[in-house]
């Protein structure tokens, strides 16, 4: 067998490893995705209330937190694509745990099989990302980024749809209006069958995914070799010897939490939003794929102006900024629009519209907070992936804030969020070393 091609920190290995991640990041979004029609679907055939419902979320995503320092140590011990391997079988094992799942109408086998999905997408988002930083010149990441971006929520815009289509029938809104109605025995029945829908489709993704890992074990992306940093990065990370002590790192990993709790945000319960105001389930549905568009359309535009118009910095802050404008209009507009057909409130847009304000965040902060790893790239990769985590955490705080008063009030979780996301864009990128924090708070 020949020798394992390989490329140092900082090369660039032109286009053809960037479309096996690109295909890759496909992949990513179908499965995430689905996520968006799981929730309210779950939510009736398992007969949950809102904060249950967002377990999928949480099951799903608190595996980044769990697995991200394991997946450093994978990927240290065989290598990226041994590892991202292992990371789709580990995830074709979550579509198959879906089978007696649903036969048996557990729930809580349903949350293990979505953690064991989150878990392999752990191992393989810490080997993919990495990847996109140094196929390239530093400076024009955030371009790359949104390349894969775009893969992944076009991924986004079809997963909820073909899934929705597959699981839900044209007559299920009368269906649902009349399980109240049923008695238990017959509500069981009508449920069962409900739930076994998932059967299917999540056996045909199992197989694929096994499939995909054989794929990119023997395909031509080249291993990255860590052990080789230009002068510039070795002279940054001399002296240091913990992850730790790099503070736009520790801090960007916070961002990344906020970011992607609030982009799963918009996208997962734009649905149960729209149903609250009146709009069927199956009408419903096609307002993740909305969101997606608006976040794809932040993408072509970035791909357009980064860097030769616009920096990917200047890109990363007006992005931030518009999520705080944007979280203010969904709680205080009103009244009615008529838009792609719809007949809704205002607000629902303005949700939309934050897949707009997200498209770039995660663009901007990848790079900023990988900046001079070097050395550490494999660990501080996975400290990003821990930030994903953030999928998992903020659904369930809008959950209980939805319970609790209503679903559109729920929206404030949002606020919080992308004030720290702006604070990152504008000051906490810049700080390489925890003495100049102390420093400049003694100012």
């Amino acid at each position: 067998m020949g020798q394992q091609k390989t490329i140092p920190l900082q090369a660039n290995s032109g286009w053809g490893p960037i479309a096996i991640i690109a295909g890759l990041f496909f992949v990513f979004g179908f499965v995430t995705w689905i996520n968006a029609i799981l929730i309210p679907y779950f939510k009736i055939a398992c007969e949950l209330n809102n904060l249950q419902s967002y377990l999928v979320a949480f099951a799903f995503y608190i595996s980044y937190l769990v697995f991200a320092v394991p997946s450093f140590m994978l990927l240290e011990r065989v290598g990226f694509k041994r590892g991202m391997m292992t990371g789709f079988w580990i995830m074709a094992a979550g579509a198959f745990i879906f089978v007696p799942a649903a036969y048996t109408r557990t729930y809580e086998l349903f949350l293990l099989g979505l953690f064991t999905l989150g878990a392999g997408l752990a191992i393989l988002q810490t080997a993919a990302n990495p990847y996109i930083t140094i196929l390239g010149p530093k400076e024009s990441a955030a371009r790359r980024f949104s390349i894969m971006g775009i893969c992944n929520k076009l991924a986004g815009i079809i997963a909820p749809l073909l899934f929705a289509a597959v699981i839900l029938r044209p007559t299920d809104t009368q269906l649902f209006k009349e399980l109240g109605g049923m008695s238990s025995s017959a509500r069981a029945l009508v449920l069962d069958g409900l739930a076994q829908r998932v059967v299917v489709p999540y056996t045909v993704v199992g197989i694929i995914l096994g499939v995909l890992g054989f794929f990119v074990r023997f395909s031509s992306l080249p291993e990255i070799d860590t052990d080789q940093e230009s002068a510039e990065v070795a002279a940054i990370t001399s002296g240091k010897k913990h992850i730790l002590e790099f503070p736009h790192l520790v801090l960007g990993a916070i961002a990344i939490f906020l970011h992607v709790g609030s982009q799963v945000l918009a996208v997962d319960t734009v649905i149960g939003y729209a149903h609250s105001m009146g709009i069927s389930l199956p009408e419903a549905k096609a307002f993740p794929s909305y969101t997606l568009a608006a976040t794809m359309i932040g993408y072509v535009l970035g791909i357009s102006l980064i860097p030769k118009y616009l920096s990917q910095l200047l890109a990363l802050r007006i992005c931030t900024f518009a999520g705080v404008v944007l979280t203010f209009l969904i709680i205080y507009t009103n009244g009615n629009v008529v838009l792609f057909g719809h007949h809704t409130h205002i607000s629902i847009w303005f949700v939309v519209l934050l897949g707009f304000a997200n498209s770039m965040i995660w663009a901007g902060i990848w790079p900023l907070a990988m900046d001079g790893l070097g050395r550490f790239i494999k660990i501080g990769a996975s400290i990003l992936i821990m930030g994903l985590s953030g999928n998992a955490v903020l659904p369930l705080i809008y959950g209980y804030l939805a319970d609790r008063y209503n679903v559109r009030g729920a929206y404030w979780v949002l606020l919080p969020c992308y004030m720290y996301l702006c604070f990152y864009a504008l000051y906490g990128y810049k700080l390489k070393s925890w003495r100049s924090t102390k420093r400049l708070s003694m100012e």
